[in-house]
């Protein structure tokens, strides 16, 4: 069975791309050489970042493609790739991967979804913004490093203390 995927030359997608290794810290820990991958595919391959999270095995994104193009498989190819080959091997190869001269840090496939309209796009920037604070690594969106949720403050499109409640703290019990 092949898999289809949504395309749409100029289509804006969100994306979720997973680690093989669901317990590693891997993109975190060498986020420098995942920000390196992806600055050098898109200087060869143009796309827009609306968003993007970076979690120690996963991140979420959402690209907007150019008007004449929509292959963001070979994009995702190129930058897991390039992580691929910077990264010291460490990991365990399958006898699979191995005879297709793959690496085992990444999931082979990933998950996009075509957004369809404003509303979508809210809804997905959203979620890629509070992805940290869902996953329990913080309590604020805005404490995470590795989000471009600090792009959207700085613009102040959004307030440093989004999607917080202020009396969080206080229904716990902790004192200020």
């Amino acid at each position: 069975m092949r898999y289809r995927r949504a395309i749409m030359t100029g289509g804006t997608y969100f994306f979720t791309v997973n680690l093989a290794d669901r317990a590693s810290a891997l993109l975190v820990e060498r986020v420098d050489l995942l920000r390196e991958a992806v600055r050098t595919v898109k200087q060869r391959h143009p796309f827009g970042i609306l968003a993007w999270v970076v979690l120690p095995e996963h991140m979420h994104t959402i690209w907007s493609m150019p008007d004449h193009d929509a292959d963001f498989s070979r994009r995702w190819m190129l930058i897991k790739q390039r992580f691929s080959w910077a990264i010291e091997q460490r990991e365990t190869i399958s006898t699979s991967r191995r005879n297709k001269s793959e690496r085992g840090i990444w999931q082979r496939r990933f998950w996009e979804h075509l957004i369809r309209d404003e509303h979508d796009l809210a809804c997905h920037l959203d979620y890629v913004h509070i992805n940290p604070v869902k996953h329990g690594y913080v309590t604020r969106a805005s404490d995470w490093p590795y989000s471009s949720i600090h792009r959207y403050i700085r613009q102040g499109m959004l307030a440093a203390d989004w999607a917080c409640e202020p009396d969080v703290a206080v229904r716990r019990g902790e004192r200020f």
